[in-house]
């Protein structure tokens, strides 16, 4: 007698499957979470990074009576720093209390824009080994890097941010008034100038750091949002939340009004921002 076998297929429960769920929106709750911290720790560091700074120029001033970069050229050799020797001197350590880039008012990498970095690291008040290795070596006669300098090197020349491995940081005036800026820096070319990249900050960030050291005003404080194509640009704006943008409302890309792009649907995590700090 041939008998009949019986197969049974067993799903899941309901109870089974609510449990299912519950743990992998558990998990998924707990990687978002984990980015959102990861991104609040990057904002901290970051401005760490900037407060250290302004110690770091406070303590080079009360030791040598000047300010890192334009310190005067005698006065750096004496002290065994970097010591720029061209002849002249306007913005290759002029000791005017500005720093400038070759020239009244310059912006661009050389003399006083570079030797800001490695006067601090050689006087130890930074981490970092900046203007004095391969091709960021300053040259003294002319204030310029000794080659192109790639990204490979670029952390030779200027200090990387803790916000993203791309941003790094920069310093220059403007009328008078010395300021760091975050930019995506890809490079210095032998003009000399600085390349850059097409990622900057996302103005979520960009208005995370605004609102904890100033006043979360893209155009008003000591600290502003700047474009990401040149130093001191101005930032891109929109009169409604626009993808690309860095800045919203208002009237213009200079309106105190305006706000910064923060719908990050629309555009608040397009990293098209760049921050400029006045120093303190």
């Amino acid at each position: 007698m041939i008998r009949e076998t019986k197969y049974s297929q067993q799903g899941f429960t309901l109870i089974e499957l609510s449990i299912v769920l519950v743990i992998i929106g558990l998990l998924v709750g707990g990687v978002l979470v984990g980015q959102d911290l990861i991104k609040a720790a990057e904002v901290r560091a970051t401005i760490s990074q900037v407060e250290k700074f302004n110690t770091a120029v406070n303590t080079f001033r009360i030791k040598f009576n000047e300010i890192p970069g334009d310190m005067t050229q005698t006065n750096a050799g004496a002290f065994g720093l970097l010591q720029l020797t061209n002849a002249a001197p306007l913005g290759q350590g002029d000791g005017n209390g500005i720093i400038e880039g070759g020239a009244a008012g310059a912006t661009i990498p050389e003399g006083e824009t570079l030797a800001f970095w490695a006067h601090l690291s050689q006087a130890t008040l930074i981490p970092g080994q900046f203007g004095t290795t391969g091709n960021s070596a300053i040259t003294a006669a002319t204030g310029i890097t000794a080659a192109p300098v790639t990204i490979g090197g670029l952390s030779q020349s200027l200090p990387p941010t803790k916000l993203t491995p791309t941003q790094y940081f920069i310093v220059y005036s403007v009328s008078s008034t010395n300021y760091y800026q975050i930019l995506p820096v890809s490079g210095i070319t032998a003009a000399p100038a600085y390349s850059f990249g097409a990622t900057g900050i996302t103005p979520i960030a960009a208005y995370n750091i605004d609102s904890k050291v100033d006043d979360g005003n893209p155009n008003t404080g000591t600290v502003v949002a700047r474009g990401i194509a040149a130093v001191n640009a101005a930032a891109s704006w929109t009169a409604a939340t626009t993808a690309a943008n860095c800045m919203m409302s208002g009237t213009s890309n200079a309106d105190v009004s305006d706000t910064y792009n923060r719908v990050p649907a629309s555009g608040g995590n397009d990293p098209s921002c760049s921050l400029r700090f006045r120093f303190q």
